[in-house]
């Protein structure tokens, strides 16, 4: 399928591994020009070098704390330096942090914030007047589903992710008329770097013999049976960037295989 963005700009947040990589591999292989941001340069450059393999647009790095403006802001000049404009952003960058409310804090709440809600926020600050011109932009901010029901041990990231998926509906209503449309992917279990961490300290820690087995448990209550791939996501992902998803926005789509007790 020709998704119609060939020559597109593209940034992707959290884009050295696991679903961002996938997703930027994928706008890549479109043809899209794809800036990925994350923390660590070395990472940056092995997803450059594996992305690059298959990508039909240009691809490059650039090192960036999202949840610090200064490092936003620097970023995104260099960006629009570049290339003159933004016209898809994908804000991926976040991390699982799943706890129970006695064991939430004020450092705790306030670091996952400042990452997740934060951190798309100024990144989509630095991007929407370039779409507003053009008339033309996509935003995808990667949720889960716990941000519309909260299940037992998942805060802070419940609570960071309803905020991502309220932000996602207001936006879609304020700049829909400027051509721009907002949405979100709410992911589930996905075999993404993160997920493998957590397999690996499972392993570690006796409570799995291998992380296949780790995967096993996690698919327990999926209808599919099965986790999901970084680039079942990254499809996803590139699809609501594409000509072809022109009248989606404000939608909240779980990628969970089922799992969610809410649609």
């Amino acid at each position: 399928m020709n998704l119609g963005i060939s020559g597109r700009t593209a940034v992707v947040t959290g884009g050295s591994e696991g679903i961002g990589k996938a997703a930027a591999h994928i706008l890549a292989e479109e043809g899209v020009n794809v800036i990925i941001l994350a923390r660590t340069q070395s990472k940056l450059d092995s997803a450059v070098d594996e992305i690059k393999s298959t990508a039909v647009g240009t691809i490059q790095a650039i090192s960036c704390d999202v949840s610090d403006p200064t490092s936003v802001k620097s970023a995104f000049a260099t960006i629009l330096e570049q290339h003159g404009k933004v016209d898809i952003l994908v804000n991926n960058a976040g991390h699982g942090n799943a706890n129970t409310f006695d064991r939430l804090d004020q450092e705790m709440l306030d670091e996952d914030l400042h990452l997740k809600v934060h951190g798309a926020m100024y990144c989509s600050k630095q991007v929407l007047p370039g779409m507003k011109a053009n008339k033309w932009g996509r935003i995808i901010n990667i949720t889960t589903a716990a941000g519309k029901a909260a299940g037992y041990s998942t805060l802070p990231t419940a609570m960071s992710r309803a905020a991502g998926i309220a932000m996602t509906k207001s936006m879609s209503k304020e700049f829909g008329a400027d051509g721009i449309l907002v949405n979100t992917v709410c992911i589930g279990s996905i075999r993404s770097a993160q997920n493998l961490r957590q397999a690996e300290a499972a392993v570690a820690a006796g409570t799995v013999s291998d992380t296949e087995e780790y995967y096993t448990k996690r698919c327990e209550n999926v209808p599919v049976k099965r986790v999901g791939e970084a680039r079942e996501a990254g499809d996803l992902i590139a699809f609501l960037a594409s000509e072809r998803a022109s009248y989606i926005s404000g939608a909240a789509i779980n990628m969970d295989g089922g799992a969610a007790p809410v649609v």
